[in-house]
């Protein structure tokens, strides 16, 4: 397990300690890991940004801090909040990433996150030219979870 694997493993677990809502300072968190404070911001970035499901605050500077609050929307939100930040490409790592983090907050059944993955995937889009792959792979994520979203 990496890094980035341990400090995400370290803040979900005291998200869940503080009810959803956690303040941390970013150089003792970096302290406490042994790693560079541009360590924290990739994890901030990458692991607890709103399609993950969590607002991040942050103030930089000496009584700087960094405030994460995870953020529980309905169903129909969650998937249009998804479907609106997709834009007009997206990469498999990507899709793969909000799909498993949709069926992790239960707005898509294991079954339709599978069959989403399956239809995203770069062998399905195997004749596809690679330049275009993820502009499809973006249109076909939006429309099945627009249609995912009205059932």
């Amino acid at each position: 397990m990496g890094i980035s694997d341990l400090i995400a493993r370290f803040i979900r677990d005291s998200l869940e300690d503080a009810d959803g809502v956690l303040e941390l300072r970013r150089n003792d968190l970096a302290e406490q890991f042994h790693c560079v404070p541009s360590q924290i911001n990739y994890v901030m970035s990458t692991r607890f940004s709103p399609e993950n499901g969590y607002i991040v605050e942050s103030r930089r500077g000496g009584g700087g801090y960094i405030r994460i609050t995870r953020v529980r929307l309905d169903r129909p939100t969650l998937l249009m909040s998804v479907i609106n930040s997709i834009g007009g490409s997206i990469d498999a790592q990507s899709a793969s990433a909000i799909v498993h983090n949709l069926a992790d907050a239960d707005a898509l059944s294991t079954e339709a996150a599978n069959l989403l993955l399956a239809a995203l995937s770069d062998a399905a889009l195997r004749s596809v030219p690679t330049v275009q792959r993820s502009v499809l792979r973006a249109d076909i994520m939006r429309q099945m979870l627009v249609k995912a979203a009205a059932m």
